[in-house]
């Protein structure tokens, strides 16, 4: 590869990590490209060669976010047996959250970019909820109308998780008072 488009792909890159800094730092509302060239000493139009506009560079941030949890899912430690392996995907949707809880808040409460001008973004967000689809599927086997109640299931076990991630995350579980057994429970739940 040449030096011109290694360093091409350099800049690429590090706009993205740029940027997941910037984020972390000030918040969504904090990221621009202007502070996002200042923090890697390049020109203030240098990340415009490969991100046209704030946004583009909000999607691949969010994107790379996704791509990241829908591999931490795919991951997981498989199980032959349905129920036993939903238990392992929830475990490892709640592990994700807590353990990386900026890119969670970047995937599920940032207002993301049009989707249409960032395909990647709702490519890599579908994949992620396919991994539940496919973990679901084998508890209806075959037939008309399974693929609707796989969704809808599907959608009531991401929200589940969701929410309960969403919960652990903030500071309402101490103020609950719930033993620890529930709070152990509550994924197989």
């Amino acid at each position: 590869m040449a030096t011109g488009q290694q360093d091409s792909i350099n800049l690429r890159e590090a706009c993205v990590q740029a940027a997941h800094a910037v984020i972390a730092e000030q918040g969504v509302e904090g990221l621009s490209l202007r502070d996002v060239a200042r923090r890697l000493g390049v020109s203030h139009q240098a990340p415009y060669k490969h991100y046209p506009s704030r946004d583009h560079l909000l999607a691949e941030v969010i994107r790379r976010c996704f791509e990241q949890f829908a591999a931490a899912l795919a991951g997981r430690d498989r199980q032959a047996d349905p129920m036993a392996n939903m238990h392992a995907l929830g475990t490892d949707y709640l592990r994700f959250a807590l353990e990386h809880p900026l890119e969670y808040r970047l995937m599920f409460s940032t207002p993301w970019p049009s989707v249409a001008d960032h395909p990647g973004l709702l490519r890599d967000a579908r994949r992620s909820f396919d991994v539940l689809r496919e973990a679901l599927a084998p508890l209806y086997g075959t037939g008309r109308g399974v693929a609707a109640r796989v969704d809808a299931d599907a959608l009531f076990v991401w929200s589940s998780m969701h929410g309960l991630a969403t919960i652990l995350q903030s500071n309402a579980m101490q103020h609950l008072s719930l033993s620890p057994k529930v709070l152990d429970n509550a994924v197989a739940h």
